[in-house]
């Protein structure tokens, strides 16, 4: 469910820019710092970087887009991604997944109604080993069955 987000000033942004934009390959940076400071890449944003770093809009959003730590709209006051990279498909990651949006009511990358859990797709946590896997908060877990999902969302709802 989409929210309201407050858009930050294009003054602040341009500054934020300015201030990172000298870096060799700025726009990973800007990007980053942009993100640091607002939990989101800003719609406004978008076409002021691309201005300044004299590339096209098409470029950054391409960027954008193709990173998954980079946001357009806020996350949830928690954030749970669950693997979808092979090994972890192969031990049950889909049934997972599917488990994990039935039980939320929301698509990947969508965010339940009342902003307390996103849920979104990662291709590789690093724990084929262990799958299938989820990073909660940060926080990796390994050999996540639907029980388990079920207890930490309902510890991560409360």
């Amino acid at each position: 469910m989409p929210r309201d987000i407050p858009q930050p000033d294009t003054d602040e942004i341009k500054a934020l820019i300015a201030g990172v934009s000298d870096l060799e390959g700025p726009l990973l940076p800007i990007l980053h710092a942009l993100q640091d400071a607002y939990g989101v890449i800003p719609d406004i944003a978008q076409p002021l970087i691309a201005e300044a770093l004299n590339i096209s809009r098409a470029e950054v959003h391409g960027v954008v887009s193709f990173y998954h730590d980079f946001r357009t709209l806020p996350a949830g006051r928690h954030v749970v991604k669950i693997c979808r990279a092979e090994a972890c498909q192969a031990m049950g990651g889909a049934a997972l997944g599917e488990h994990a949006q039935a039980r939320l009511g929301v698509e990947w990358h969508g965010t339940t109604e009342n902003g307390a859990v996103t849920l979104e797709p990662v291709y590789c946590l690093g724990l084929c080993a262990c799958g299938p896997s989820a990073m909660v908060d940060g926080k990796l877990l390994g050999r996540v069955d639907a029980q388990k999902l079920d207890r930490i969302i309902g510890e991560i709802e409360a």
